[in-house]
């Protein structure tokens, strides 16, 4: 006789897509960082507010900016040590008129990523919704009552997300009347 019970075999553990996408992404969002020291003057914001300081000072008509080169260059009174010289300032304005578009590009794969997240959820969520209502009205009949259970934990994890406001009473027995202007009471 043996000592073994009847054991229940399990197939091998198989790597699920969610850890298989948890690792691309996460593969991605470090080819992302490491995009940061190939982009000339990245810089991240020293804090809270950093860009609304820099707001005023970088929305400048390029015609301005360009102006002040020249009479920087020109008139020997206007250079200080420490600024920017004007060979500098018209490449740093280069610089932004280049990367501006790599900006609007990410700025957009960002949308359509955050897009295909909510599509992905939103799938998921309608054959969700459809099985809660097909249990719900399977659960009805006597040869799927074991349903029930599964019905009522489903009902308790949606929560009241889906249910109508009660009607104003108010709204029900007409419309009140308009309040009177203070001009008229007496």
């Amino acid at each position: 006789m043996s000592n073994q019970k009847n054991a229940v075999t399990l197939p091998p553990a198989v790597e699920t897509p969610a850890t298989t996408y948890a690792e691309a992404a996460q593969a991605f969002v470090e080819q992302l960082r490491g995009m940061r020291a190939t982009i000339p003057h990245f810089t991240i914001p020293s804090g809270k507010g950093a860009r609304e300081r820099l707001n005023s000072l970088a929305s400048l008509p390029p015609e301005f900016l360009e102006l002040t080169s020249v009479a920087r260059t020109n008139h020997a009174a206007l250079v200080r040590g420490e600024e920017t010289t004007p060979a500098e300032a018209r490449d740093l304005v280069s610089y932004a008129d280049a990367y501006a578009p790599v900006a609007d590009e990410l700025e957009a794969l960002a949308q359509f990523v955050r897009f295909s997240i909510a599509a992905a959820k939103a799938k998921v969520g309608a054959e969700a919704l459809t099985t809660y209502s097909l249990a719900r009205r399977l659960a009805r009949r006597q040869q799927h009552a074991d349903l029930a259970p599964h019905v009522a934990d489903m009902r308790r994890a949606l929560g009241n997300r889906f249910k109508r406001p009660k009607a104003d009473p108010a709204k029900k027995q007409g419309a009140a009347a308009p309040p009177t202007p203070p001009s008229e009471k007496k």
